[in-house]
């Protein structure tokens, strides 16, 4: 008797439970972060920045400067590209770079060296412009010696018109 007198009781309860509204029930405890700060860790937990120059989410992964045909005016597409490295070399006064000039396969060697040289110049000036240290920029031109790309068409010839931004020790 006393099984079936505990039984009903219980089932009662349960039931009575069932039909309780949600919003009858108390609120559980919300824990509230805002006071700490958004970039706030768990204590232990160390705070790991990812190296700009490597993060592909960052334009300073970005290191190559695309020129037209015979040409080397830095066009308008890379100039927030270097920007960024420029505000990067003013504000890490430790760092410096070279600047690669590069050239497709046509035009004579002398005429490619040269052509190499001007669009590194015209990198290393922009930068000088917007603050970069002369001391922490080298200017360099390899002409038609460092061909990104391999065939002997627009398609290639397009890769090989550059200038590379490469960071010492990289």
């Amino acid at each position: 008797m006393k099984k079936i007198l505990f039984s009903t009781l219980l089932v009662g309860l349960l039931a009575g439970c069932a039909g309780q509204d949600v919003k009858d029930q108390p609120k559980a405890a919300v824990e509230d972060r805002t006071a700490q700060g958004a970039d706030a860790k768990p204590a232990g937990q160390k705070s790991v920045t990812a190296n700009p120059l490597t993060d592909p989410s960052n334009i300073l992964s970005k290191r190559s400067v695309y020129y037209d045909f015979d040409k080397s005016d830095v066009k308008a597409e890379y100039k927030p590209m270097v920007e960024a490295h420029s505000k990067y070399l003013t504000g890490t006064k430790g760092a410096k770079i070279a600047v690669q000039g590069n050239c497709d396969e046509r035009g004579s060697r002398e005429y490619n060296v040269a052509l190499g040289n001007r669009r590194a110049d015209s990198v290393r000036k922009m930068m000088n412009v917007l603050g970069a240290s002369d001391s922490q920029i080298e200017v360099v031109s390899f002409g038609e010696e460092k061909p990104r790309a391999a065939c002997h068409d627009e398609s290639c010839w397009k890769e090989n018109r550059r200038s590379d931004i490469v960071y010492q020790g990289e």
